[in-house]
């Protein structure tokens, strides 16, 4: 059989190890990475949007 004090300091030694890991925030930071970059993306886009405009409208009338 085994020990029940054994047990008991094994699953609390478990329960402190999950308790450290950083697993959320690693998360929570990717996150906020994705929102950065899409933000990012929306400006850049904001800003040639009427260059990229002229551009695929002369590509469009040079071909046949």
């Amino acid at each position: 059989m085994l020990n029940p004090y054994a047990t008991l300091v094994s699953l609390v030694a478990l329960a402190k190890d999950r308790m450290r890991e950083e697993k959320g925030a690693t998360a929570v930071e990717y996150g906020l990475l994705v929102g950065l970059i899409a933000v990012a993306i929306i400006v850049a886009v904001t800003a040639l949007g009427g260059q990229l405009e002229t551009l695929f409208t002369s590509i469009t009338n040079a071909l046949p």
